[in-house]
């Protein structure tokens, strides 16, 4: 599958500060879409996400760009948000910055600063759509396993030996080396150490049970 070209959304309520900022980002390769208020970009994110990145205006009617991050924040796929402002202080942008911004530029912003912002939030972007779609593979892998299989996973990512884990689960050697096996390859792993990384994913997964306690 051919991966999704990047968009650049810029969200700003003053239609000038928007033109510009297509106009660049047009002549620097990329793909803009311009929104005139934080509804109107909410409204298109929740129905198609999109990779890419956000500059958003801070000051705007209606919702706010740092009422929109919060928002974002809520939604199962978020994207990364550069604000741009021209009525900025250092609250707001402590704020911005806290809550996960990439960059946060005062009006009128350098072409050059801009520029580097989005190749920045676009890389983050696509790391964390990767960094999601393991989780997910991962997660989706974890879900084939018995309830043995998963006991089994559990003790081996913790180290313990074959002998060790049949004694703790009141089992034979041999059948824990059958659910061993069966475990490496549903998930897909050739090696414990592999095991232990898609452990740790699955720990990061809210709702899925754990394999370690």
């Amino acid at each position: 599958m051919t991966e999704r070209l990047p968009t650049v959304f810029v969200v700003d309520d003053d239609a000038s500060v928007r033109k510009g900022l297509l106009r660049l980002l047009k002549s620097a390769g990329y793909r803009p879409e311009s929104c005139a208020s934080a509804e109107e970009f909410l409204e298109r994110w929740e129905r198609d996400p999109a990779p890419g990145c956000v500059l958003l205006d801070i000051q705007m009617p209606g919702l706010d760009g740092l009422q929109l991050q919060q928002k974002l924040q809520a939604c199962a796929v978020s994207i990364p948000i550069i604000f741009i402002t021209g009525h900025g202080d250092i609250p707001s942008s402590v704020s911005a910055m806290k809550a996960g911004a990439v960059d946060f530029l005062p009006k009128p912003i350098h072409d050059e600063d801009l520029l580097r912002a989005v190749r920045e939030a676009i890389q983050q972007d696509r790391k964390e759509r990767t960094e999601r779609a393991e989780r997910d593979a991962v997660a989706e892998r974890f879900q084939t396993l018995t309830p043995r299989e998963r006991a089994v996973m559990a003790l081996v990512v913790r180290g313990m030996l074959n002998k060790q884990i049949a004694f703790s689960l009141g089992a034979s050697e041999k059948t824990v080396k059958i659910h061993r096996g069966r475990v490496m390859e549903k998930m897909k792993v050739s090696s414990v150490a592999d095991l232990v990384r898609a452990a740790e994913k699955i720990d990061t997964i809210p709702g899925l049970p754990k394999p370690i306690e």
